[in-house]
């Protein structure tokens, strides 16, 4: 502005800076770069090429992890320096929903309170259907399983149940759709006999399963959206290791930056076993029950 005012009234600087009641020192003041700038402003350009969709501040909790001096104020300085941007998604109404099963109403309040499953669709390279199941954990928003096959049956949901409650203990409530494989008799049945409650979502109505829509938001855009699967084989490469790197790398805002397998470990701390459960095959399953966390 000062600039300008000189050029075009042809006035000393002295003169410009005291009609714009600005003082001469800031005016001439030239900022001096740190000398970490130009490794820092390399590296984060590195992380932006592996996670395009990423913004500033998760960009920035990553460089903080690694050791650089990157304040998020920094970092959104250089990031408009380097004209990085990521395209904004259009706003969705948001809708509470009349479902008293809704995310909204029923809320996870601590690890294994309830689980949400749901399933998401891509192809090859040559045009093959692809199906994804995804099965998330509320209340740590970990990734407790990501199939992806041709065609998943209620057959296949129960036997990917089963490995889980074996592994990982027996949930109170998944939330599901109405979709054939979730209504499943087979499906009901098995779930009742462990003693798991079914939380049914109303028809047409995803905003009340949104723990699974943002998940799967988050894995179209940063996932399935940037990689190209030449086969099953291939994609079930690259789904184990996104699913790694969501759970114990990605940083999730939700959870003050942290990842969800950080977060869950955090949670572990105040596990109480509860009685073991046994489903119709005879394989013991041990359910925990967790103290609600304190949120970050």
């Amino acid at each position: 502005m000062v600039v300008t005012l000189q050029e075009e009234f042809t006035v000393s600087e002295r003169r410009a800076c005291r009609v714009l009641d600005q003082p001469r020192t800031s005016q001439r003041y030239e900022p001096k770069p740190r000398d970490d700038e130009a490794a820092l402003v390399k590296r984060m350009l590195e992380l932006v090429r592996r996670r395009p969709r990423f913004g500033y501040r998760r960009i920035a909790w990553l460089l903080r992890q690694e050791g650089w001096r990157a304040s998020a104020t920094r970092i959104y300085r250089l990031w408009r320096r380097e004209g990085l941007k990521v395209p904004q998604k259009k706003r969705k109404r948001r809708r509470l929903g009349t479902s008293e099963n809704s995310c909204d109403r029923r809320r996870a309040e601590h690890q294994n309170h309830v689980w949400t499953w749901d399933f998401v669709f891509d192809h090859t390279t040559s045009g093959s259907t692809l199906k994804w199941l995804s099965i998330v954990d509320e209340y740590t928003r970990e990734c407790l399983a990501l199939k992806v096959d041709r065609g998943i049956t209620s057959e296949d949901v129960i036997d990917t149940l089963a490995e889980l409650f074996a592994m990982r203990g027996v949930p109170e409530h998944i939330r599901s759709d109405n979709g054939p494989e979730f209504i499943a008799l087979a499906i009901q049945r098995w779930l009742a006999q462990v003693d798991v409650q079914t939380l049914y979502i109303e028809p047409g109505s995803p905003w009340e399963n949104g723990y699974a829509e943002s998940f799967h938001s988050r894995l179209r855009d940063e996932f399935l959206a940037l990689e190209e699967f030449e086969n099953l084989p291939a994609a079930r490469k690259l789904t184990t290791a996104w699913k790694e790197d969501y759970n114990h790398h990605r940083p999730h805002s939700s959870l003050g930056y942290l990842a969800p397998a950080d977060f869950a470990a955090r949670c572990c701390s105040s596990v109480r076993a509860t009685p073991s459960l046994q489903n119709s095959s005879g394989l013991t399953l041990t359910q925990t029950s967790i103290t609600p966390g304190t949120r970050i």
